[in-house]
C-alpha cells in the first residue's frame, strides 16, 4: 500500500511540475521544472514496477536539484529551502523501510531484505549538510560601521527646542528625528522597561476603510504630550505619568470614500505676543479627515475661536470640485514666520474631477490666507480672488514639510497628478513639479527651486518623506546647507537646500519605454550616487513556501511586463519594483547632525499594476470602500487600474526575502556602511515563528545622542533599539499592536529620559490594530 500511495504522489508531483514547467519554458523561463517533472513521473513508474532503480534515479533528482539551486542562489537558506524542501522530504520517505523493503528481494527462506540506498542516502545527507551550512550565511548582509567621531561640535538642529522636548513632528522644523539626550545609550538600553501605558479609546471600527492606521508621533512640550488618533481626536497626556489631561473629538465622522483614516500628528505653537497664562497663548492645531484645521488651547483643549471661523479653518475653500472624502490632511502642518503652512492628500486614482494639491499659508493667529502655491498654476501665489478656484488634480503634498527660517524657505515633498499611472494630457507645470521637492519662499509662496525625482511619473512614485535638513561639513572644512530627500524608488538625494543643486552626484540613466499608445515615457530617470535602489528582479528571485508556488510565481513573473525600474504600466500587467510602498515612505530617515550619518529602513516589495479600459470596469458596489489596492476607478479617465502587492498563491510575496532592512550611511561620503535584515515573521504566520527573514515595514526611525536608533515599523509587533554605529539590534520590546509609527524621546522634570511609541496597527499591511501609547525608561537607581 505504501508503494502504491507513493507512486500516486510522485506521479501527481511530476505531472504538476511537468505541466507548469512546460508553461514556464514556453515563456522563456527555466527548463528545470519540466526536466524534474518528467524525472518524477519516471520515478513513479519505476516505483509501480518495484524497480530499485527508482531510488537511484531519485538520488540524481536530489543532486541535480541541489546543483541547480546553488547555481541560482548560492548558499541562501531562505531560497534553498523552497527549492529543496519537498524533494528532501520525499527523499527521506523513500529511505524508510516501508519503501525500501518492497523494492528489495526475497531470500529462498522467505525473508525480505530492503534494497540498498547508499546513493540516495548520500545525496540527501549532502543536501541537508548544505542546508545547515547555509543557515549560518547571509549573502545579503552588509557589515560595516559608521564613523563614531563628531564632525560638528554644535550642529544646527533647526528652531530652538529644549533638549528634553520634542516640538515638531521630526522634533524641530529640520525634521532630523534626533534627540541630544544621552541618558539612554548603547551600554544600558537593554535595561529599558515600560513605565506607563495609555489607551486612547479610539479603536478601529467595522465600518472603517482598510487604510485605518495609527501613525502619530507625539509632541512633548513642558510636561505634556500632544497626540491625535486615527479618527482625529486630539489628546493631551501627562508626560511623566501617562494620565490623560484633556481630549477633544472634532466629530469628523466616517466616509467610505476616504482612502486613509489616519493622523500623523498635531502642530504646536506658542504665541510670542500673548501673556503666558492667557487662553490660547499656546495652541495645538489639529488636521481632520473631513478637511478642517482646528485650533485648540494647549492647556485645556478648548477651541480657540479667534482663529479662522470660530476656531475652524475649512480647507475645501477654493477647490474646483469638492466630493466628500476625496481631500483631507493626514499630516501636521508647519509653522514659520507667523504662518501655518499646510497641504493635503487627494485620493489616488479616484477621479479626474478631484481637488487641487494647492499649498497654502495662513496667518497662524487669525487664519487669514496669506499666499497659495498651486503646482498647476505656480505663478499666482497671491490669495485667489472670490470666484476663482485652484487647479483640479494638481500634484499634491500629503507628507510633512521642513523649514529653514534663516533661508526663508519651506520644503515641500510633492506627489503626482491623479491618475498616477496615466500621464497623457498633463500640463507643462505638472510635468515640471510632479514627484519633486520644491523650495517655497515662506513669505510669498514663490518657488525658489525645484528638484524632480521622477520624470513623467507613471508609478505613484510621489516624494513621500519629509525632507531632512542638515549642515553638511565638507572635507575642506566648509559647511554646506544640505537637504536629504528619501524617495520611494530608493534614491537618497543630498541637495544644497539653498539652491537645489546636488551635493552628492545625480546621473540620468536610460529608462524602459513601451507605454500605452496614448502615453509616453521619459527616456531617462535620475539616480543618486547614494541609493538603496534594488537590483532588477530575475526569475531566480521568485519565491514561495514550496517549489510549486515558487514555480507559479516564476510563470507570473514572465507573464508580466518588466524591464527593471520604471517599466511603464500596461493593459497586460506590469511588475513595479520598488512597489507602491516604496523603498522609503512617510517615515523618512533619521540623521545624527553631529556625526552626519543617517539611519533608515529600506523596504523592498514588488507590486503589480494592470490598466483596465473604461468599458471593462464594473459598476461600483453599494458597500464598496476606498482602498489603494484592488481596482482604482479613475473616473473621467480612459483607464482604471488594478494594483496590489506581487503575491503568490499562498498570499505571500512572490519575490524572495529579505523584504526589509535597517541601514546606515555616511552622508559626507555617500557610502552605505551597513545593511541588515530587519524583523521576523512572528506575526505574519499562523504560528509565532521568530524567523528573521527581513520583513516589510512602514514607519520611521529616531536617533539619540546616546548612539541608539529606535524603530518600530516592521510588520512584527516590536519596538527595537539598534546600535547606530553597526546597525546591530541591542534591545526590543513586544508591542500589543502594530507599531507603524515613529518613536520619540524626551526628559521629564527630574531628568529621567523616556522613549515613547504609539502602537495602533496599519490597515494595508494587516498588523494588529490598537490604541496604545507606551513609555519606556531606565529603572530608577
Amino acid at each position: 500500500m505504501a508503494i502504491l500511495i507513493t507512486t500516486i504522489l510522485f506521479g501527481l508531483v511530476g505531472l504538476a511540475l511537468a505541466v507548469g514547467g512546460g508553461q514556464l519554458l514556453a515563456l522563456g523561463g527555466s527548463i528545470y521544472y519540466l526536466i524534474t517533472g518528467i524525472a518524477f513521473i519516471v520515478t513513479a513508474v519505476l516505483l509501480y514496477l518495484r524497480r530499485s532503480t527508482a531510488l537511484t534515479l531519485y538520488a540524481l533528482i536530489v543532486l541535480g536539484s541541489l546543483a541547480w539551486a546553488i547555481w541560482e542562489v548560492g548558499f541562501d537558506w531562505w531560497q534553498l529551502g523552497p527549492r529543496g524542501g519537498v524533494i528532501i522530504l520525499l527523499g527521506l520517505w523513500l529511505l524508510t523501510p516501508w519503501i525500501r523493503k518492497p523494492l528489495g528481494f526475497q531470500s529462498p527462506t522467505g525473508a525480505r531484505y530492503p534494497v540498498g540506498a547508499a546513493p540516495l542516502a548520500a545525496s540527501v545527507a549532502l543536501a541537508i549538510l548544505i542546508a545547515v551550512i547555509s543557515m549560518f550565511t547571509d549573502p545579503y548582509d552588509v557589515e560595516g560601521e559608521l564613523p563614531k567621531e563628531a564632525v560638528a561640535a554644535a550642529p544646527a538642529m533647526g528652531n530652538p527646542v529644549p533638549p528634553g522636548e520634542w516640538h515638531q513632528y521630526g522634533r524641530t522644523n529640520y525634521g532630523q528625528r534626533y534627540s541630544p539626550l544621552d541618558q539612554i545609550n548603547v551600554e544600558n538600553v537593554d535595561e529599558l522597561e515600560e513605565v506607563w501605558r495609555y489607551q486612547t479609546g479610539d479603536v478601529k471600527l467595522p465600518e472603517d476603510v482598510t487604510e485605518t492606521t495609527y501613525q502619530v508621533t507625539p509632541l512633548k512640550v513642558g510636561n505634556s504630550l500632544f497626540i491625535c488618533t486615527p479618527h482625529n481626536w486630539a489628546i493631551a497626556i501627562d508626560a511623566t505619568t501617562g494620565e490623560e489631561k484633556w481630549k477633544y473629538d472634532p466629530n469628523a465622522g466616517l466616509n467610505p470614500d476616504r482612502q486613509h483614516q489616519t493622523c500623523r500628528g498635531v502642530t504646536y505653537y506658542a504665541d510670542p505676543q500673548a501673556q503666558a497664562d492667557a487662553p490660547c497663548a499656546e495652541r495645538v492645531y489639529l488636521p481632520t479627515s473631513d478637511a478642517r484645521l482646528i485650533a485648540l488651547d494647549a492647556a485645556s483643549g478648548e477651541v480657540c475661536t479667534s482663529f479662522a471661523d470660530q476656531g475652524v479653518l475649512r480647507l475645501e475653500t477654493g477647490m474646483p470640485y469638492n466630493p466628500a472624502g476625496y481631500y483631507y490632511s493626514t499630516s501636521p502642518p508647519v509653522i514659520a514666520a507667523g504662518k501655518i503652512i499646510i497641504g493635503g492628500a487627494v485620493n489616488d486614482n479616484y477621479s479626474t474631477q478631484s481637488q487641487s494639491g494647492v499649498i497654502r499659508a495662513f496667518d497662524v493667529n487669525s487664519g487669514e490666507l496669506v499666499w497659495n502655491w498651486d503646482s498647476g498654476n505656480p505663478e499666482q501665489t497671491e490669495p485667489l480672488p472670490p470666484g476663482q478656484t485652484y487647479t483640479a488634480n494638481s500634484p499634491n503634498s500629503w507628507s510633512i514639510f521642513s523649514v529653514d527660517e534663516e533661508l526663508g524657505l519651506v520644503y515641500i515633498p510633492l506627489g503626482n497628478q491623479v491618475p498616477d499611472q496615466l500621464g497623457m494630457g498633463r500640463s507643462e507645470s505638472v510635468e515640471k513639479y510632479s514627484s519633486s521637492i520644491v523650495a517655497l519662499d515662506i513669505n510669498t509662496g514663490a518657488d525658489r527651486w525645484v528638484f524632480q525625482t521622477v520624470h513623467h511619473d507613471l508609478w505613484d512614485m510621489d516624494v513621500p518623506a519629509q525632507p531632512v535638513l542638515l549642515d553638511l561639513t565638507q572635507d575642506d572644512g566648509t559647511v554646506v546647507p544640505a537637504l536629504i530627500g528619501p524617495t520611494k524608488q530608493g534614491d537618497i538625494y543630498v541637495l544644497n537646500r539653498e539652491t537645489g543643486e546636488p551635493i552628492i552626484d545625480v546621473t540620468e540613466e536610460p529608462a524602459p519605454g513601451g507605454a500605452i499608445p496614448e502615453d509616453f515615457t521619459a527616456p531617462t530617470q535620475p539616480t543618486s550616487a547614494l541609493t538603496f535602489k534594488p537590483q532588477p528582479l530575475q526569475e531566480k528571485d521568485m519565491w514561495g513556501i514550496s517549489m510549486f508556488d515558487q514555480m507559479v510565481c516564476r510563470i507570473r513573473f514572465h507573464e508580466l511586463n518588466y524591464e527593471g525600474r520604471y517599466t511603464p504600466p500596461s493593459i497586460n500587467g506590469t511588475l513595479v519594483y520598488p512597489g507602491n510602498f516604496g523603498t522609503f515612505n512617510w517615515g523618512s530617515v533619521a540623521i545624527d547632525p553631529e556625526r552626519q550619518v543617517m539611519f533608515g529602513m529600506p523596504t523592498y516589495l514588488a507590486f503589480t499594476v494592470r490598466l483596465v479600459p473604461r468599458e471593462e470596469i464594473p459598476p461600483k458596489g453599494a458597500d464598496e470602500k476606498a482602498s489603494e489596492q484592488g481596482l482604482n476607478r479613475n473616473e473621467g479617465a480612459p483607464y482604471g487600474v488594478y494594483m496590489g502587492p506581487f503575491l503568490g498563491p499562498l498570499q505571500i510575496p512572490c519575490q524572495a526575502p529579505p523584504w526589509g532592512y535597517v541601514a546606515g550611511a555616511d552622508l559626507r561620503t555617500g557610502e552605505i556602511a551597513y545593511k541588515h535584515r530587519n524583523g521576523t515573521v512572528y506575526d505574519m504566520t499562523p504560528l509565532p515563528l521568530p524567523f528573521k527573514l527581513g520583513v516589510p515595514g512602514i514607519g520611521g526611525p529616531m536617533i539619540t545622542k546616546g548612539g541608539v536608533a529606535f524603530l518600530g515599523a516592521a510588520v512584527d509587533n516590536y519596538l527595537r533599539a539598534y546600535n547606530l554605529t553597526t546597525g546591530e539590534e541591542i534591545w526590543r520590546a513586544r508591542l500589543p499592536a502594530g507599531g507603524q509609527a515613529t518613536p520619540m524621546t524626551y526628559a521629564v522634570e527630574d531628568g529621567r529620559q523616556f522613549v515613547v511609541m504609539v502602537a495602533g496597527g496599519h490597515g494595508s499591511v494587516g498588523t494588529k490594530p490598537g490604541d496604545y501609547v507606551i513609555a519606556y525608561a531606565l529603572p530608577r537607581d
